[in-house]
């Protein structure tokens, strides 16, 4: 579960084969004396530290509170609203996170509890920033439920061009606020679905880390 890591494990593929080129062009550049193929080399060297900059996996903190929940991911949040229709299938605090390709795309528990459910989900790939992605994009849910009862949901939802969405827990599992869950690789969003009473602690346009920011308190 990418635990302790510098870079999360979905993106070791990546790294190696970017890697891999890199070290390629600028060995047949060397070779050939050819300066035609520094450039392709230089390209591939940009390339590769993008992909061991989006793939980078940072420790966080959570914080003292037991009452805070906690930010899934990285980003800005595009949505701060209560809605009727909800995994949780009732009215629910609905917050958004848009996650960009500069983002770390680790994502991590917004509160400790227990699996209730998992549910992925097929579908399109609309910007994660259209109101239809939550309903419409390929996405996976995760409702939980706390020590104390109370249920929320987390979905990740793929984006534009996010093509993957990797989600470790099962149904039953015990999940710790700030552990890392899961990953959606290049652009998406996590929607949170909180009890419709929950106090918001963020508003549209804040700037979200993983794990650390409170975007709301819970008894």
């Amino acid at each position: 579960m990418n635990k302790n890591t510098p870079f999360a494990r979905e993106g070791y593929p990546f790294i190696a084969f970017s890697l891999g080129l890199t070290l390629l062009l600028a060995l047949s550049a060397w070779k050939l004396c050819s300066i035609v193929l520094v450039i392709p080399a230089v390209i591939s060297l940009l390339l590769t530290g993008f992909v061991l900059y989006f793939f980078r996996n940072p420790e966080r903190t959570p914080p003292a509170d037991e009452r805070a929940v906690v930010a899934p991911a990285d980003g800005t949040v595009i949505v701060v609203e209560r809605v009727p229709e909800t995994p949780l299938k009732c009215e629910a605090l609905k917050i958004s996170i848009f996650m960009s390709v500069f983002n770390v795309h680790v994502n991590r528990v917004p509160f400790n509890g227990t699996v209730l459910e998992t549910n992925y989900e097929c579908g399109k790939f609309y910007d994660a920033r259209d109101g239809r992605a939550s309903c419409e994009n390929e996405r996976n849910g995760i409702v939980l439920e706390t020590d104390r009862g109370v249920r929320m949901a987390f979905v990740q939802i793929a984006g534009l061009i996010a093509r993957r969405i990797v989600s470790y827990p099962r149904v039953g599992d015990r999940l710790i606020r700030g552990e890392r869950y899961g990953l959606i690789r290049f652009g998406s969003r996590v929607d949170v679905y909180l009890p419709a009473d929950a106090a918001p602690e963020v508003k549209l346009g804040d700037t979200t880390v993983a794990g650390e920011t409170v975007l709301a308190r819970i008894g």
